[in-house]
């Protein structure tokens, strides 16, 4: 999921002390020649509210055994996003199917001002300060994917400074 992403590092599991966050459940229905077959979805947001967050999706015939399966699989989709204190480095915009979303860093105390599965995901990466818009489809399968979109496309100033081969006081002169 997250190859395309030249920043994004991979976190092993052991030693987190990781958080779950229920995004939410959807109840799915597929009918065969016998009748309506009932099962559920889930998707889930695990982070250690320090930078460490996944996502993952978890389908069963109950709800109970979906979350479950939704967390295992949040576990092992972890990456570090970058962060600057307890907000974001710089504003960044992020797309999946027609999800869009828009996050912005904030000055100190403004709080997480963001709705639904956006809340949820920038809660669990431990961002304090930050504004959000998201437009387009609300479908929380793809505003959080979208929302991954967005983190993962962030970088902090030593990775740009790396990246162009130049000093760090130099990435805020040009």
């Amino acid at each position: 999921m997250f190859k395309k992403y030249k920043s994004a590092e991979l976190v092993k599991p052991g030693g987190l002390d990781l958080k779950d966050r229920l995004v939410g459940v959807q109840r799915v229905t597929k009918v065969t020649k016998g009748g309506r077959a009932f099962g559920f979805s889930a998707i889930v947001v695990v982070g250690d509210e320090a930078g460490v967050v996944g996502q993952g999706l978890g389908k069963s015939k109950d709800v109970a055994s979906a979350i479950a399966k939704a967390i295992e699989d949040a576990k092992k989709n972890l990456v570090r996003i970058p962060l600057k204190g307890k907000s974001l480095p710089h504003e960044q915009k992020g797309k999946y199917g027609g999800a869009r979303v828009n996050i912005i860093p904030a000055a100190k105390g403004t709080g997480v001002i963001a709705g639904g599965a956006v809340r949820t995901v920038l809660e669990a990466v431990g961002v304090h300060d930050v504004l959000s818009k998201s437009q387009g489809s609300s479908n929380p399968h793809n505003v959080v994917k979208a929302t991954f979109d967005a983190l993962l496309q962030l970088r902090d100033a030593n990775t740009i400074a790396r990246d162009r081969g130049i000093s760090l006081e130099q990435v805020f002169k040009a």
